[in-house]
C-alpha cells in the first residue's frame, strides 16, 4: 500500500470504466484498492486537504496570469447516495472564491425552450476555476430514458451532442472528471429510513425519491448506456462505490488530486524585483 494516498493503485485507475464496463458487476460495498478502515480514510481526508488546496489555489493564480486551465467535477448518483457529503467534505478544502458549485434542478419553462445542453454550457467553469455539477446533462439522457420522455432516437442524438460537448471543453482546457456515486437499493432504503426518523433530516425526504425507487433497475440500464456511450479518452467515466460514505470522499479527493497534479500547475512567477520589494517593505 502507498504511504502517500492509502492506496494500492491509483482510483483513477481502479474506479475507472474500461472496455467491457459492467455496473451490475460493481460491489457498493466495495472499497478498491484500499484496505484501511474508516479512520483511516478519514485521517487520509483530512491529511490530503492541505495538497488539494495548494493545487487549487496554483490553479486559481496560473489563471490571473493568462492560464486557461480549468476542472469540471460532474457528480451523478440516484437519490441519498451522498453527492453532498462530497461537497462539503471533499470541496470544502478549497477556497470557496475558486469553485463554481451548480445544482441542477428540473428544468424551467424557458430552458426546456432550448437544446437540453442550453442550460449546463452557460455554468461551466471559468479559467482557474473548479467547477461542480450537482447533477448535470446526464439526467436528460437518465430520467428521460427511463420515463420515455424522450424517444430513443432522441436520447441517441444527446449521447453524441455531450460527447462533442466534453470534447469542447477539453479543447478549451478543462479537465473533466465524471463521476458516478454507486449505492445499493437497500442502502438507499437505509438512507430514506434514517432521514424519516430523524426530524433534522426531514426536510431532506421527498417522496419523490420513493416513486423513483420503483425503476431502480431501469436506472440501472440507463446508466450502463450512458456510460457506454459517452465514455471517452477526455472525459472517463469513474464509477465510485458509494454504500460506504467514507470511501466516496477519500476516491473523489483523489480523482481530483490526480486530475490537478496532471495539469502541471505552476505559480506565475513575479514580474518585479521581489528583492527591492522586500527592502521597501522592511523600511516602511
Amino acid at each position: 500500500m502507498s504511504a502517500a494516498t492509502g492506496f494500492d493503485q491509483h482510483p483513477s485507475e481502479t474506479l475507472r470504466a474500461g472496455k467491457g464496463f459492467s455496473l451490475a458487476g460493481v460491489d457498493p460495498d466495495s472499497t478498491p484498492g484500499f484496505k484501511g478502515t474508516k479512520e483511516d480514510g478519514q485521517a487520509l481526508l483530512a491529511e490530503l486537504d492541505d495538497g488539494l488546496a495548494e493545487l487549487q489555489e496554483k490553479l486559481f493564480a496560473e489563471s490571473r496570469f493568462g492560464g486557461r486551465k480549468r476542472l469540471l467535477l460532474i457528480l451523478q448518483a440516484m437519490d441519498t447516495a451522498g453527492k453532498g457529503g462530497i461537497v462539503n467534505h471533499v470541496m470544502a478544502a478549497m477556497d470557496p472564491q475558486g469553485v463554481q458549485f451548480k445544482a441542477f434542478k428540473a428544468p424551467t419553462d424557458e430552458e426546456k425552450s432550448y437544446d437540453f445542453l442550453w442550460r449546463i454550457e452557460k455554468e461551466v467553469p471559468a479559467a482557474g476555476m473548479v467547477g461542480v455539477f450537482d447533477r448535470s446533462h446526464y439526467e436528460d439522457v437518465l430520467i428521460h430514458r427511463v420515463h420515455r420522455w424522450a424517444s430513443p432516437e432522441e436520447i441517441k442524438r444527446r449521447y453524441v451532442a455531450i460527447n462533442e460537448f466534453e470534447a469542447r471543453l477539453s479543447s478549451s482546457g478543462t479537465t473533466v472528471v465524471k463521476v458516478m456515486l454507486h449505492i445499493s437499493g437497500d442502502e438507499q432504503k437505509e438512507r430514506l429510513l434514517a432521514r424519516l426518523d430523524n426530524p433534522a433530516k426531514h426536510w431532506k425526504y421527498s417522496r419523490g425519491d420513493l416513486d423513483e425507487r420503483a425503476f431502480w433497475e431501469d436506472y440501472m440500464s440507463a446508466y450502463q448506456a450512458a456510460i457506454d456511450e459517452t465514455n471517452t479518452p477526455n472525459a472517463p467515466w469513474h464509477v465510485v462505490p458509494a454504500n460506504k460514505k467514507w470511501f466516496a470522499r477519500i476516491a473523489v479527493q483523489q480523482l481530483l488530486l490526480g486530475a490537478l497534479n496532471g495539469m502541471d500547475l505552476q505559480w506565475p512567477k513575479a514580474e518585479f524585483d521581489v528583492a527591492l520589494e522586500r527592502e521597501l517593505v522592511v523600511r516602511s
